[in-house]
């Protein structure tokens, strides 16, 4: 009982300051003991580690250093593949609607000349025809293109259906 109520005696601030400046000392002649390793050239197994904690370090960031670069020439690479595909799907687009436009100027032209030459056409081909135009029409306005080449030959076509359905095909 007596060594318990000596525990309760006991200065709990100067034990721990105390242990503080006993942890303050020892890592001041650490310190100093590396250093004077240090000035004899001495080298111990710990400051060897750290060394090579410090080149690995370097090396790392040297390393990381040269992958950012590869990887900005790998981006500036990128985004110049994709302004090359981006032309040349616009180039593909332009190509198509081209063909498209033609193909209905063709398809309707040629009715026309059908017609004006005095061959029978049917119903379905003055129906066909008039729904392309207007298809014909639509893409011309979209693209900002001019029409002057099938208007003759809708016209055509327009007057000699009305013609027939006056007469009752």
């Amino acid at each position: 009982m007596e060594s318990i109520t000596e525990l309760t005696k006991i200065d709990f601030t100067t034990l721990f300051i105390s242990v503080f400046v006993i942890l303050v000392g020892i890592k001041v002649i650490i310190s100093l003991l590396e250093w004077f390793i240090k000035c004899l050239g001495l080298e111990t197994k710990w400051m060897r580690n750290r060394r090579k904690e410090h080149d690995l370090i370097i090396k790392t960031a040297s390393n990381l250093e040269l992958l950012q670069k590869k990887h900005n020439i790998d981006m500036e690479k990128s985004d110049q593949h994709d302004k090359e595909m981006s032309e040349n799907i616009k180039k593909l687009t332009d190509m198509f609607v081209q063909k498209q436009i033609s193909d209905y100027r063709w398809e309707i032209i040629n009715l026309a000349d059908k017609i004006t030459s005095g061959k029978s056409v049917s119903k379905e081909c003055y129906k066909h025809a008039i729904t392309t135009y207007e298809t014909y029409e639509k893409i011309i306005h979209a693209h900002g293109l001019l029409n002057g080449e099938v208007e003759l030959s809708i016209e055509i076509i327009k007057e000699n259906y009305q013609k027939r359905l006056k007469e009752g095909f």
